[in-house]
């Protein structure tokens, strides 16, 4: 072989071994692990994946939602109280695939309620009347300890406020509010009207009362099916109402099927209201 042919020979070989002592950037999925310690090996991964299914009540399977965010962690404020009275809440703006779940009264006190809330990873509102739990709060304290949920305000006999007198909403309201700080340790600032029957006093009323929202819905459920104000589905940022009645684990269930059929996750909603 010729001098010249040579010398380009062992140049392209050289270059070649350049090249291919290069890091070469990896798409983040297909990265390998990065060992503790320079002196540690990679070994197999031992962890075992989140389940997405757990079983509730009977032996159902009900859907397990992984939460997107620590609990607890303010994700939006709540509108102002403008003039004195309270914002009216109907739906949550989010771009996010959130979905709100909140449980009223607590006439009906379904022994199992606790463990369907923790397996399933979902911690809901509840806006309580003093006259149903007065005789229980040992019942609903568990539900705030281990399952995480808020308790929130929903008058003391749950009457109609609607075409009331100031007073007697106040009286209502401030009450029921005096009461749950009493029991639970940490006074409400979200206030639901028995049948969803408000007017300008009841916002008045709220916010005098130390409330800072008045929350609505945008869907019910009722003997295990979901019910929508509008459209066949739940949406992103949809607040759903329920009721502690016997019918709580369907109702309960169809509410986390459907959420999960809708591709969304239920979240807490005083992260959303956050005052």
């Amino acid at each position: 072989m010729r001098r010249g042919s040579v010398l380009l020979a062992l140049a392209l070989a050289a270059g070649l071994t350049a090249c291919t002592n290069e890091p070469v950037a990896m798409p983040p999925a297909a990265r390998e692990p990065v060992p503790s310690s320079s002196t540690s090996s990679a070994a197999p991964s031992t962890s075992t994946p989140a389940p997405t299914t757990a079983k509730g009540p009977g032996g159902t399977t009900v859907p397990v939602f992984q939460q997107p965010y620590p609990f607890g962690t303010e994700q939006a404020k709540v509108p102002p109280i403008v003039d004195g009275k309270v914002p009216v809440i109907k739906h949550i703006e989010t771009t996010k695939p959130y979905v709100f779940i909140t449980i009223d009264d607590g006439v009906v006190r379904d022994p199992t309620a606790l463990g369907l809330m923790t397996s399933a990873g979902v911690r809901p509102t509840l806006f309580l009347n003093g006259v149903y739990v007065k005789d229980h709060t040992d019942y609903f304290k568990p539900l705030q300890d281990q399952a995480g949920v808020s308790v929130e305000n929903h008058t003391t006999s749950h009457p109609d406020l609607r075409g009331k007198p100031y007073e007697f909403q106040k009286h209502e309201i401030c009450g029921n509010a005096d009461f749950l700080q009493q029991n639970y340790g940490k006074r409400a600032t979200l206030f639901r009207p028995p049948f969803g029957n408000y007017d300008e006093n009841t916002r008045k009323a709220a916010a005098d009362c130390g409330m800072k929202a008045l929350v609505m819905w945008t869907a019910a459920v009722n003997d295990g099916v979901v019910q929508f104000q509008a459209g066949k589905q739940l949406k992103p940022g949809d607040i759903v109402l329920m009721h502690f009645r016997k019918t709580f684990v369907e109702d309960f269930e169809a509410f986390l099927h459907k959420a999960r059929e809708n591709g969304l996750t239920p979240v807490p909603l005083v992260d959303f209201l956050s005052v």
